[in-house]
């Protein structure tokens, strides 16, 4: 997550990040507060969903990173359509956030600097054990020879590998529902002339 200065100013500009930093931070005890479920569009217009794990927010700014394997649907259903969903519960605090936007995928060949230096960023931040997945067969498929799944070896200063990608959401949309309130909370975004981001909140019927 970002830096403290840095997600004061965020949550400024971002009236729901405010509200999301509380909520993770009320629910912090609880190791699945950190797990949420993302939306994507699935061939043929189908629904796509899974449970991924939050990976902070990226440097000065309000995007979701994620960490997937460039191997897995998912890669090839955000490039066919780039629209994603987050769904987030906690359980302690009855919150749910609902956030929509665009999605990135930033794999090993992305041509753009910046991309690439948050991809291994991402990718050292996460623990040895959880890099390991990327050098394991594809997503998937059918495992012919237990062993070889069994048999993966990383050194932990290694860049990162093929496999990883880095998804980053940009959000667009955030519904938020508190049911021990009962208070529900629609944050708009939009873009100013001079390029800035302006957020808008409008109370909701439950």
């Amino acid at each position: 997550m970002a830096g403290g200065g840095a997600a004061a100013a965020s949550a400024l500009s971002s009236p729901w990040r405010a509200l999301l930093q509380r909520a993770l931070d009320a629910n912090a005890h609880l190791r699945h507060s950190t797990y949420f479920q993302l939306a994507t569009v699935g061939a043929g217009g189908r629904p796509a969903n899974r449970t991924v794990v939050f990976r902070g927010f990226q440097e000065h700014s309000d995007k979701i990173q994620i960490n997937t394997d460039a191997r897995s649907n998912k890669i090839g259903e955000i490039r066919n359509c780039p629209f994603g969903e987050i769904c987030w519960y906690f359980t302690d605090s009855w919150e749910q956030f609902r956030i929509s936007g665009s999605i990135d995928a930033i794999d090993g060949s992305s041509a753009d600097p910046a991309k690439l230096q948050n991809r291994e960023k991402a990718w050292f931040a996460s623990s040895v054990r959880s890099r390991l997945q990327y050098l394991g067969p594809q997503p998937g498929v059918p495992i012919i020879d237990e062993e070889q799944v069994k048999d993966v070896h990383l050194d932990p200063s290694a860049v990162p590998v093929a496999a990883f990608c880095l998804l980053v959401l940009d959000p667009e949309k955030v519904d938020y529902l508190n049911l021990k309130s009962n208070q529900r909370l629609i944050f708009t975004r939009s873009q100013k002339e001079d390029g800035s981001i302006d957020w808008m909140a409008e109370k909701v019927t439950p």
